[in-house]
């Protein structure tokens, strides 16, 4: 982690800089453990206080989660995802999934009409991702790969106010596939997505935003199911 040292007087507000780049740079993912107090004095070369208060702030705005007698953990990759996450992580499982069904069948369509060859590389690039990570048996590798695949059907619509909400959704959307899929991944719960991309190559927005729709509720009709 290269982190540069503050200069000016005003070094809290610098580290909480800092420290966020780590987590909007994905330095520090979601979920994981940020290091320890002792370690970030030593890489910052601030005082204990300064770094403490950093932390406390960044946990107050919600992407940290301070854990008594564990660490503190990355909760979420901005302000807004961090309130999202807190608004809607108890929220009805159907309420989830009719909001990712709205939300990513609108997106499927504009996809179809606007995407480029660029789009279409990488959505097959992290479809072939996924169906890797499936096969890995690996639920959270699957979770992630996923909700990956999904961001970028997203990112193809090319409506950025779109891409941006849906992305401050992930942590909460991430959650819900986590609870669904649970520890196993089961052969018959697999739900191959390669029609979407297909529709959305082909620039049929009607077929796109007809399979983005049914995913999420599919996942709700069987116990255990996998693939958002």
């Amino acid at each position: 982690m290269a982190l540069s040292s503050p200069r000016r007087s005003a070094l809290s507000d610098q580290v909480i800089a800092q420290l966020r780049n780590q987590i909007t740079s994905g330095e520090w993912p979601v979920g994981s453990r940020i290091p320890t107090e002792p370690e970030l004095v030593e890489q910052l070369g601030v005082a204990r206080n300064t770094v403490r208060e950093a932390v406390r702030a960044l946990a107050h705005n919600g992407l940290l989660d301070i854990r008594q007698g564990s660490g503190t953990y990355v909760l979420a990759t901005s302000e807004l995802a961090g309130v999202m996450h807190r608004r809607f992580a108890d929220a009805d499982p159907r309420h989830i999934a009719e909001l990712r069904s709205t939300m990513e069948s609108s997106a499927a369509r504009l996809a179809a009409e606007r995407r480029t060859e660029r789009d279409l590389r990488q959505l097959d690039a992290l479809l072939a991702r996924r169906e890797e990570a499936w096969a890995s048996g690996v639920a959270e590798a699957f979770v992630a790969a996923d909700a990956t695949f999904h961001l970028a059907v997203v990112a193809a619509s090319h409506n950025e106010v779109l891409t941006g909400l849906y992305a401050d959704l992930g942590d909460v959307l991430r959650d819900w596939l986590r609870e669904d899929i649970g520890q196993d991944l089961r052969p018959e719960h697999h739900m191959d997505h390669a029609r979407m991309v297909e529709a959305i190559r082909a620039g049929d927005g009607d077929a796109a935003a007809a399979e983005a729709a049914g995913y999420p509720f599919m996942c709700l009709r069987r116990p255990a199911a996998a693939g958002g």
